[in-house]
């Protein structure tokens, strides 16, 4: 879905590209405008951990920096943090809406054995792979440090989130995000 008349997809790709000399665009099909190589799902159920055992399978870095297109707002200072946290098998945002484990640093040969086991198994769900490896999570004042309104990892999923990330994205002082 555009927001700011920019695909939702392209726009997270152009912020990871401005900070990253590889992009991964898993899954789907990509705008045209997207930066990346583009990376096909593994065989498996279609769920969010299907997507990060593909990337973390199609990377030969040994972290790897997770992130889902539905989040207009992101902002490099986030992005950053989790890149900059001490090594741990997991960084993940919690916000007081939960654990964003679609915005997330994995270091791959400690998550990729057990996630490829969890999809072969049917457990989808990653709350259950973060259990099972060494996470860290990026919240309270860490997370307020690098996200102060706390706008960084809001969801736009529906119409009315689209107007809401649209009006938001509007506000000068906003940190930037990709255009």
């Amino acid at each position: 879905l555009p927001v700011g008349g920019i695909p939702a997809a392209t726009r997270a790709a152009r912020l990871l590209a401005s900070l990253f000399d590889e992009v991964l665009l898993v899954g789907g099909t990509p705008p045209p405008d997207a930066p990346g190589r583009l990376v096909p799902d593994v065989e498996g159920p279609r769920c969010a951990l299907r997507g990060l055992v593909s990337a973390l399978e199609a990377s030969d870095a040994p972290r790897v920096l997770v992130v889902a297109t539905d989040l207009p707002l992101l902002t490099a200072d986030l992005v950053l943090a989790l890149v900059a946290w001490p090594e741990a098998d997991a960084v993940v945002p919690r916000s007081a809406d939960g654990a964003h484990p679609l915005c997330a640093l994995y270091a791959r040969d400690a998550v990729l054995p057990p996630a490829r086991a969890s999809l072969a198994c049917g457990r989808l769900a990653i709350s259950g792979l973060l259990a099972e490896v060494e996470t860290v999570w990026l919240e309270g004042p860490d997370l307020a440090r690098v996200d102060p309104d706390g706008l960084a990892l809001f969801d736009a999923n529906r119409p009315g989130d689209l107007a809401r990330a649209e009006a938001l994205l509007a506000i000068p002082s906003r940190p930037a995000t990709a255009r």
